[in-house]
């Protein structure tokens, strides 16, 4: 659950990922209400250099807002788990000798065990991949770390949009697979159910977070789930295309997840998530494939 401290406008608001695909869109979402807003990419600073931490402390400032999505994503090995630790030890080290006013950590809903099947902030983190296991992680080193210091954390479910790098299954490679003309392979019959958010509505959310200096948990999901045969589907019509979708043998069993997003509404009355056929749209004009 969110706690609102206060409504800000002045600070500066420093975002640590600032080029990739959540950053970026968190930064153009900023810049749109006027904040002042301070960039980093892992070319500016490379958290796993040895100098970052002498790197970051210099460009830090006292009363800044931190917005954290820096990260290795998707974490699949155990190299990658302990570089995102190592990369997390730098900045609650950084944390630890600056006077923030504010951090914010975009982490994720895989902190949540795969057997939940209907998901609330009052929900136990019990990962069960190591995705999850490394947000877990870096959210506990956060909260160890901060001090007196407001911090949120938001935890989006599956994530679709433009610009999106990840290949992943879903409405992502899905638009892609229509772009290039090929058909749609889906995992057994496509049944499960999944919250897909609209890249942009988590840059409104972590917005509204900063603006209000909110402070906890939330999950970022619509509370509407979607079959990926659904999804599927809902992309060859809106595009108009004649490719196929192809079923395959599943080979793991059918989970499906859903979300209580009360707590949204709660904390942000009058906020709304675009609906998931107007999401997909957007993109589909974006690349042009649209009917």
């Amino acid at each position: 659950m969110l706690m609102h401290t206060k409504e800000i406008s002045h600070s500066r608001v420093v975002v640590l990922g600032s080029k990739g695909f959540v950053g970026s869109h968190i930064v153009h979402r900023l810049q749109q209400e006027k904040f002042e807003i301070f960039g980093i990419s892992k070319n500016d600073i490379n958290l796993l250099a040895t100098e970052a931490e002498t790197k970051l402390l210099k460009v830090l400032k006292p009363n800044d807002v931190l917005i954290i999505v820096s990260s290795i994503v998707p974490c699949k090995n155990a190299e990658m788990l302990v570089n995102n630790i190592c990369m997390m030890q730098i900045i609650c080290n950084v944390i630890k000798l600056i006077s923030l006013s504010h951090i914010i950590y975009i982490s994720s809903d895989a902190v949540y065990s795969d057997d939940l099947t209907l998901i609330s902030e009052y929900s136990p983190a019990m990962p069960s991949s190591l995705h999850g296991m490394m947000h877990m992680c870096r959210e506990l080193m956060l909260k160890q770390s901060i001090n007196q210091i407001p911090l949120a954390i938001l935890r989006p479910s599956v994530l679709y949009g433009n610009s999106d790098p990840h290949n992943s299954y879903g409405p992502n490679r899905f638009l892609r697979q229509i772009e290039k003309g090929e058909d749609i392979n889906l995992f057994g019959e496509g049944e499960e159910k999944r919250d897909h958010v609209y890249i942009e509505d988590v840059a409104k959310v972590v917005s509204l977070v900063v603006r209000n200096q909110s402070t906890g948990v939330l999950n970022i999901a619509t509370g509407h789930s979607h079959s990926f045969k659904e999804i599927a589907e809902t992309i060859i019509q809106e595009t108009a295309s004649c490719n196929i979708i192809h079923f395959s043998k599943r080979n793991n069993s059918i989970v499906h997840r859903y979300f209580d997003i009360s707590a949204t509404y709660k904390a942000f009355p009058n906020f709304k998530y675009v609906a998931f056929k107007n999401g997909l749209r957007k993109i589909a004009q974006k690349h042009q494939i649209i009917a």
